[in-house]
Protein backbone atom coordinates (compact mmCIF):
# COMPACT_ATOMS: atom_id res chain seq x y z
CA UNK A 1 0.00 0.00 0.00
CA UNK A 2 1.31 3.41 -0.98
CA UNK A 3 2.45 5.43 2.03
CA UNK A 4 0.48 8.39 0.66
CA UNK A 5 -2.83 6.57 1.04
CA UNK A 6 -4.84 8.36 3.69
CA UNK A 7 -7.43 6.50 5.71
CA UNK A 8 -9.94 7.75 8.26
CA UNK A 9 -11.53 5.51 10.88
CA UNK A 10 -14.64 6.95 12.50
CA UNK A 11 -15.14 5.31 15.88
CA UNK A 12 -12.39 4.74 18.45
CA UNK A 13 -13.79 1.66 20.15
CA UNK A 14 -11.94 -1.66 20.25
CA UNK A 15 -12.53 -2.73 16.65
CA UNK A 16 -12.10 0.75 15.18
CA UNK A 17 -8.77 1.05 16.99
CA UNK A 18 -7.65 -2.45 15.99
CA UNK A 19 -8.59 -1.81 12.36
CA UNK A 20 -6.64 1.45 12.45
CA UNK A 21 -3.63 -0.57 13.58
CA UNK A 22 -4.04 -2.93 10.61
CA UNK A 23 -4.30 -0.03 8.17
CA UNK A 24 -1.18 1.59 9.62
CA UNK A 25 0.79 -1.67 9.50
CA UNK A 26 -0.20 -2.08 5.86
CA UNK A 27 1.22 1.36 5.06
CA UNK A 28 -1.69 3.78 5.33
CA UNK A 29 -1.55 7.14 7.10
CA UNK A 30 -4.46 6.76 9.51
CA UNK A 31 -6.52 9.34 11.36
CA UNK A 32 -8.72 7.79 14.04
CA UNK A 33 -11.71 9.89 15.09
CA UNK A 34 -13.21 9.41 18.54
CA UNK A 35 -15.76 11.27 20.67
CA UNK A 36 -13.86 11.12 23.96
CA UNK A 37 -11.03 13.62 24.30
CA UNK A 38 -9.23 11.56 26.94
CA UNK A 39 -8.95 8.58 24.57
CA UNK A 40 -7.74 10.76 21.71
CA UNK A 41 -5.11 12.36 23.96
CA UNK A 42 -3.91 8.97 25.20
CA UNK A 43 -3.54 7.66 21.64
CA UNK A 44 -1.55 10.70 20.53
CA UNK A 45 0.63 11.01 23.62
CA UNK A 46 0.91 7.46 25.01
CA UNK A 47 0.29 5.48 21.80
CA UNK A 48 -2.43 3.46 23.53
CA UNK A 49 -6.22 3.29 23.75
CA UNK A 50 -6.40 2.63 27.52
CA UNK A 51 -10.18 2.20 27.60
CA UNK A 52 -10.78 -0.27 24.77
CA UNK A 53 -7.38 -1.85 24.02
CA UNK A 54 -5.25 -1.40 27.14
CA UNK A 55 -1.65 -2.54 26.84
CA UNK A 56 -1.60 -2.56 23.03
CA UNK A 57 1.05 -0.28 21.56
CA UNK A 58 -0.24 1.73 18.60
CA UNK A 59 2.15 2.66 15.77
CA UNK A 60 3.14 6.21 14.92
CA UNK A 61 1.15 5.91 11.68
CA UNK A 62 -2.04 6.54 13.66
CA UNK A 63 -3.11 10.06 14.63
CA UNK A 64 -6.25 10.60 16.69
CA UNK A 65 -8.70 13.50 16.71
CA UNK A 66 -12.16 14.41 17.95
CA UNK A 67 -12.77 16.46 14.78
CA UNK A 68 -14.46 14.48 11.95
CA UNK A 69 -13.58 17.17 9.40
CA UNK A 70 -9.89 16.80 10.21
CA UNK A 71 -10.08 13.01 10.06
CA UNK A 72 -11.86 13.00 6.70
CA UNK A 73 -9.79 15.67 4.97
CA UNK A 74 -8.16 14.01 1.98
CA UNK A 75 -9.08 10.46 3.04
CA UNK A 76 -9.17 7.90 0.25
CA UNK A 77 -10.57 5.22 2.57
CA UNK A 78 -13.17 5.84 5.27
CA UNK A 79 -13.91 3.03 7.74
CA UNK A 80 -17.07 3.31 9.83
CA UNK A 81 -16.86 1.67 13.26
CA UNK A 82 -19.77 3.01 15.31
CA UNK A 83 -22.69 1.10 16.89
CA UNK A 84 -25.05 -0.03 14.15
CA UNK A 85 -28.08 1.81 15.50
CA UNK A 86 -26.20 5.14 15.55
CA UNK A 87 -24.88 4.92 12.00
CA UNK A 88 -27.64 6.82 10.23
CA UNK A 89 -27.53 9.77 12.63
CA UNK A 90 -23.75 9.97 12.59
CA UNK A 91 -23.58 9.73 8.82
CA UNK A 92 -26.06 12.56 8.44
CA UNK A 93 -23.49 14.77 10.18
CA UNK A 94 -20.48 13.31 8.40
CA UNK A 95 -21.83 13.07 4.84
CA UNK A 96 -21.02 16.68 3.86
CA UNK A 97 -17.42 16.10 4.98
CA UNK A 98 -16.81 12.88 3.03
CA UNK A 99 -14.36 13.13 0.11
CA UNK A 100 -16.27 12.61 -3.13
CA UNK A 101 -14.43 9.49 -4.28
CA UNK A 102 -13.55 7.87 -0.96
CA UNK A 103 -14.21 4.17 -0.48
CA UNK A 104 -16.61 3.71 2.45
CA UNK A 105 -15.88 0.62 4.55
CA UNK A 106 -18.44 -0.78 6.98
CA UNK A 107 -17.00 -2.51 10.03
CA UNK A 108 -20.42 -2.82 11.69
CA UNK A 109 -22.49 -5.95 12.23
CA UNK A 110 -26.15 -5.19 12.71
CA UNK A 111 -29.55 -4.58 11.13
CA UNK A 112 -31.13 -1.15 11.56
CA UNK A 113 -34.17 -0.98 13.78
CA UNK A 114 -37.37 0.10 12.12
CA UNK A 115 -36.10 -0.19 8.54
CA UNK A 116 -34.48 -3.64 8.35
CA UNK A 117 -31.61 -2.08 6.44
CA UNK A 118 -28.16 -3.62 6.36
CA UNK A 119 -25.32 -1.23 7.16
CA UNK A 120 -24.19 -0.88 3.53
CA UNK A 121 -27.74 0.06 2.60
CA UNK A 122 -27.80 2.76 5.27
CA UNK A 123 -24.48 4.08 4.00
CA UNK A 124 -25.80 4.22 0.43
CA UNK A 125 -29.05 5.92 1.43
CA UNK A 126 -27.44 8.62 3.54
CA UNK A 127 -24.38 9.39 1.42
CA UNK A 128 -25.64 8.62 -2.08
CA UNK A 129 -22.51 6.53 -2.70
CA UNK A 130 -22.98 3.76 -5.30
CA UNK A 131 -22.50 0.08 -4.31
CA UNK A 132 -19.11 0.04 -6.02
CA UNK A 133 -17.76 2.50 -3.43
CA UNK A 134 -19.17 0.72 -0.38
CA UNK A 135 -17.27 -2.24 1.08
CA UNK A 136 -17.80 -4.49 4.08
CA UNK A 137 -15.04 -6.07 6.18
CA UNK A 138 -16.22 -9.04 8.21
CA UNK A 139 -14.97 -12.24 9.80
CA UNK A 140 -13.85 -13.75 13.11
CA UNK A 141 -12.23 -10.53 14.25
CA UNK A 142 -12.04 -10.31 18.03
CA UNK A 143 -10.34 -6.95 18.39
CA UNK A 144 -7.86 -7.71 21.22
CA UNK A 145 -6.47 -10.74 19.37
CA UNK A 146 -6.15 -8.82 16.09
CA UNK A 147 -4.46 -5.93 17.88
CA UNK A 148 -1.95 -8.28 19.50
CA UNK A 149 -0.92 -9.52 16.07
CA UNK A 150 -2.28 -13.04 16.47
CA UNK A 151 -2.94 -14.75 13.11
CA UNK A 152 -6.39 -13.90 11.81
CA UNK A 153 -8.39 -13.31 8.66
CA UNK A 154 -11.39 -11.48 7.24
CA UNK A 155 -13.21 -10.92 3.98
CA UNK A 156 -13.52 -7.64 2.10
CA UNK A 157 -16.85 -7.66 0.27
CA UNK A 158 -17.91 -5.23 -2.43
CA UNK A 159 -20.02 -5.31 -5.59
CA UNK A 160 -16.98 -3.94 -7.42
CA UNK A 161 -14.05 -6.38 -7.51
CA UNK A 162 -11.44 -3.62 -7.87
CA UNK A 163 -12.73 -1.86 -4.76
CA UNK A 164 -12.67 -5.12 -2.80
CA UNK A 165 -9.04 -5.65 -3.84
CA UNK A 166 -8.22 -2.08 -2.84
CA UNK A 167 -9.60 -2.67 0.65
CA UNK A 168 -7.81 -6.02 0.81
CA UNK A 169 -4.51 -4.34 0.05
CA UNK A 170 -5.17 -1.58 2.57
CA UNK A 171 -5.55 -3.82 5.62
CA UNK A 172 -3.71 -7.07 4.88
CA UNK A 173 -0.60 -7.62 7.00
CA UNK A 174 1.81 -10.44 7.77
CA UNK A 175 -0.52 -11.65 10.53
CA UNK A 176 -3.91 -10.71 9.07
CA UNK A 177 -5.08 -12.25 5.81
CA UNK A 178 -7.90 -10.67 3.80
CA UNK A 179 -9.91 -12.44 1.11
CA UNK A 180 -12.19 -10.73 -1.41
CA UNK A 181 -15.80 -11.65 -2.16
CA UNK A 182 -18.70 -9.99 -3.96
CA UNK A 183 -21.47 -11.25 -1.67
CA UNK A 184 -22.10 -8.13 0.42
CA UNK A 185 -25.56 -9.35 1.47
CA UNK A 186 -24.25 -12.67 2.80
CA UNK A 187 -21.37 -11.08 4.69
CA UNK A 188 -23.62 -8.55 6.39
CA UNK A 189 -26.29 -11.07 7.29
CA UNK A 190 -23.66 -13.41 8.70
CA UNK A 191 -22.29 -10.66 10.92
CA UNK A 192 -25.71 -9.59 12.16
CA UNK A 193 -27.23 -13.03 12.80
CA UNK A 194 -24.15 -14.45 14.53
CA UNK A 195 -24.52 -11.79 17.21
CA UNK A 196 -27.99 -13.06 17.99
CA UNK A 197 -26.87 -16.70 18.09
CA UNK A 198 -23.90 -15.80 20.32
CA UNK A 199 -26.30 -14.23 22.80
CA UNK A 200 -28.22 -17.50 22.96
CA UNK A 201 -25.06 -19.58 23.34
CA UNK A 202 -23.86 -17.27 26.10
CA UNK A 203 -27.14 -17.69 27.94
CA UNK A 204 -26.69 -21.48 27.97
CA UNK A 205 -23.20 -21.05 29.38
CA UNK A 206 -24.65 -18.84 32.10
CA UNK A 207 -27.21 -21.55 32.82
CA UNK A 208 -24.38 -24.02 33.33
CA UNK A 209 -25.11 -26.09 30.23
CA UNK A 210 -22.34 -27.81 28.28
CA UNK A 211 -20.73 -28.08 24.89
CA UNK A 212 -23.39 -30.28 23.30
CA UNK A 213 -25.94 -27.51 23.82
CA UNK A 214 -23.56 -24.88 22.48
CA UNK A 215 -22.76 -26.96 19.40
CA UNK A 216 -26.46 -27.54 18.76
CA UNK A 217 -27.21 -23.82 18.88
CA UNK A 218 -24.27 -22.87 16.69
CA UNK A 219 -25.21 -25.46 14.07
CA UNK A 220 -28.91 -24.62 14.02
CA UNK A 221 -28.04 -20.94 14.16
CA UNK A 222 -25.94 -21.36 11.06
CA UNK A 223 -28.95 -22.95 9.37
CA UNK A 224 -31.08 -19.93 10.31
CA UNK A 225 -28.41 -17.62 8.91
CA UNK A 226 -28.30 -19.54 5.61
CA UNK A 227 -32.11 -19.64 5.28
CA UNK A 228 -32.39 -15.88 5.68
CA UNK A 229 -29.47 -15.37 3.32
CA UNK A 230 -31.09 -17.52 0.63
CA UNK A 231 -34.29 -15.50 0.90
CA UNK A 232 -32.37 -12.24 0.45
CA UNK A 233 -30.24 -13.44 -2.46
CA UNK A 234 -26.99 -14.25 -0.66
CA UNK A 235 -24.71 -17.07 -1.80
CA UNK A 236 -25.06 -20.10 0.47
CA UNK A 237 -21.31 -20.82 0.42
CA UNK A 238 -20.69 -17.45 2.09
CA UNK A 239 -22.07 -18.86 5.34
CA UNK A 240 -19.52 -21.67 5.32
CA UNK A 241 -16.72 -19.09 5.18
CA UNK A 242 -15.09 -16.49 7.39
CA UNK A 243 -18.06 -14.10 7.43
CA UNK A 244 -20.44 -16.93 8.37
CA UNK A 245 -19.16 -19.97 10.23
CA UNK A 246 -15.84 -18.34 11.14
CA UNK A 247 -17.40 -15.30 12.76
CA UNK A 248 -20.10 -17.40 14.40
CA UNK A 249 -17.62 -19.75 16.08
CA UNK A 250 -15.38 -16.95 17.34
CA UNK A 251 -18.30 -15.01 18.78
CA UNK A 252 -19.88 -18.05 20.42
CA UNK A 253 -16.84 -19.71 21.98
CA UNK A 254 -14.68 -16.79 23.09
CA UNK A 255 -15.15 -14.99 26.43
CA UNK A 256 -14.00 -11.90 24.49
CA UNK A 257 -17.25 -11.95 22.51
CA UNK A 258 -19.52 -9.11 23.70
CA UNK A 259 -22.73 -10.89 22.76
CA UNK A 260 -21.73 -14.17 24.38
CA UNK A 261 -20.79 -12.29 27.55
CA UNK A 262 -24.10 -10.44 27.54
CA UNK A 263 -25.92 -13.75 27.16
CA UNK A 264 -23.92 -15.33 29.98
CA UNK A 265 -25.07 -12.61 32.34
CA UNK A 266 -28.67 -13.19 31.31
CA UNK A 267 -28.24 -16.89 31.94
CA UNK A 268 -26.93 -16.16 35.43
CA UNK A 269 -30.18 -14.40 36.27
CA UNK A 270 -29.53 -10.74 35.50
CA UNK A 271 -32.20 -8.72 33.69
CA UNK A 272 -31.53 -7.08 30.34
CA UNK A 273 -31.40 -3.65 31.99
CA UNK A 274 -28.98 -4.90 34.62
CA UNK A 275 -26.64 -6.34 31.99
CA UNK A 276 -26.80 -3.16 29.92
CA UNK A 277 -25.82 -1.17 33.01
CA UNK A 278 -22.60 -3.16 33.48
CA UNK A 279 -21.72 -3.57 29.80
CA UNK A 280 -19.11 -1.12 28.53
CA UNK A 281 -19.39 -1.86 24.81
CA UNK A 282 -22.41 -2.40 22.58
CA UNK A 283 -23.67 -5.96 22.20
CA UNK A 284 -25.17 -5.64 18.72
CA UNK A 285 -27.25 -8.79 19.10
CA UNK A 286 -29.40 -7.09 21.71
CA UNK A 287 -30.28 -4.16 19.48
CA UNK A 288 -30.52 -6.17 16.25
CA UNK A 289 -32.42 -9.30 17.35
CA UNK A 290 -35.80 -7.72 16.74
CA UNK A 291 -34.69 -6.28 13.41
CA UNK A 292 -33.37 -9.64 12.22
CA UNK A 293 -36.61 -11.30 13.27
CA UNK A 294 -38.69 -8.67 11.45
CA UNK A 295 -36.62 -9.25 8.33
CA UNK A 296 -37.17 -13.00 8.63
CA UNK A 297 -40.92 -12.60 9.01
CA UNK A 298 -41.05 -10.22 6.06
CA UNK A 299 -39.48 -12.93 3.91
CA UNK A 300 -41.36 -15.83 5.53
CA UNK A 301 -38.19 -17.40 6.95
CA UNK A 302 -38.38 -19.56 10.08
CA UNK A 303 -35.76 -18.54 12.67
CA UNK A 304 -36.73 -20.03 16.05
CA UNK A 305 -33.47 -19.23 17.86
CA UNK A 306 -33.64 -15.63 16.72
CA UNK A 307 -37.30 -15.44 17.69
CA UNK A 308 -36.48 -16.74 21.17
CA UNK A 309 -33.60 -14.30 21.70
CA UNK A 310 -35.78 -11.40 20.55
CA UNK A 311 -38.41 -12.44 23.11
CA UNK A 312 -35.79 -12.55 25.87
CA UNK A 313 -34.25 -9.15 25.15
CA UNK A 314 -37.38 -7.29 24.04
CA UNK A 315 -40.23 -8.98 25.93
CA UNK A 316 -38.49 -10.08 29.16
CA UNK A 317 -39.03 -13.79 28.49
CA UNK A 318 -37.26 -15.75 31.20
CA UNK A 319 -34.12 -17.47 29.93
CA UNK A 320 -35.08 -20.86 31.38
CA UNK A 321 -38.53 -20.62 29.84
CA UNK A 322 -36.89 -19.69 26.53
CA UNK A 323 -34.67 -22.79 26.64
CA UNK A 324 -37.67 -25.01 27.37
CA UNK A 325 -39.63 -23.46 24.50
CA UNK A 326 -36.83 -24.12 22.03
CA UNK A 327 -36.50 -27.75 23.08
CA UNK A 328 -40.26 -28.40 22.90
CA UNK A 329 -40.62 -27.49 19.23
CA UNK A 330 -42.23 -30.12 17.02
CA UNK A 331 -39.88 -32.72 15.46
CA UNK A 332 -38.83 -32.31 11.85
CA UNK A 333 -36.08 -33.43 9.44
CA UNK A 334 -32.75 -31.62 9.61
CA UNK A 335 -32.18 -29.18 6.79
CA UNK A 336 -29.35 -26.76 6.12
CA UNK A 337 -30.07 -23.57 4.19
CA UNK A 338 -33.46 -23.49 2.53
Amino acid sequence: MNDATRAAVLGAGSWGTAFSLLLAEAGCAVTLCGRRAEIVTAINERRENPVYLPGVALPDGITATTDPARALDGAALVALAVPAQTLRGNLADWAPLLPADAVLISLMKGIERGTGRRMSEVIGEVTGAPPGRIAVVSGPNLAPEVARGEPGAAVAACADAATARRVQEACMTTSFRVYTVDDVVGCELGGAVKNVIALCVGATVGLGLGHNTQAMLMTRGLAEMARLGAALGAAEHTFAGLAGLGDLVASCVSPLGRNRTFGENLGRGMSVDEVVAVTRQTAEGVTSAGSVLALAREHDVEMPITETVAAVVNEDLDVREAAAALMSRSPKPERYGV
